[in-house]
């Protein structure tokens, strides 16, 4: 019925299983401690990415290096971002805008900057756009492409908006680039 031999190789296979689990934890470990140690900050003072404690979060080694940003912020000049990758995200707008002068769920957005806020002539716009009036000037367009629902409160535009700077402004050059 039981025989020895079988056994001996279901406990070896438990133990090299185990074994085998120990090690790659092993390896693991080490592979992000030396890979995530140490990070210097933008100071020069050395900051623990990782902890040794299981389920840790990072470590702060001290008060100035814990209050630097953890990436540099970058000055962006509206109007003046790459068109190309703006022309990429602008995918996300598709849905619902043209840029051929035809109207779809949205106005078309050829010709938007510098152009009356509501002013398609042949678009039906909300009644919090109609109130809203000024003109689509850069800066207009980056906050508006933050977030519609909060530059303009009441507006149909059911996107959500772009969070990242770089979008918003390669996307404000792709449609300051089509012109009017």
């Amino acid at each position: 019925m039981f025989k020895t031999t079988n056994i001996i190789k279901a406990a070896g296979a438990l133990l090299g299983a185990f074994l085998f689990f120990l090690l790659g934890n092993w390896a693991s470990g080490a592979l992000y401690t030396i890979a995530g140690s140490a990070h210097t900050a933008a100071e020069g003072t050395e900051v623990a990415m990782m902890t040794a404690a299981p389920g840790g979060l990072l470590d702060k080694a001290d008060d100035a290096a814990a209050a630097a940003p953890a990436e540099p912020a970058v000055a962006l000049v509206l109007g003046e971002g790459n068109a190309a990758a703006g022309e990429k995200v602008f995918g996300k707008c598709k849905a619902c805008h043209k840029v051929d002068g035809k109207n779809a769920t949205g106005p078309h957005l050829d010709g938007v900057v510098g152009r009356p806020v509501a002013s398609v002539a042949d678009f039906g716009y909300s009644d919090a756009f109609k109130a809203h009036g000024g003109e689509w000037t850069l800066e207009a367009l980056d906050a508006y492409l933050t977030k519609p629902k909060d530059y303009i409160p009441g507006n149909k535009m059911s996107f959500a908006g772009l969070p990242k700077p770089e979008d918003r402004n390669n996307v404000i050059t792709y449609l300051q680039s089509l012109g009017g």
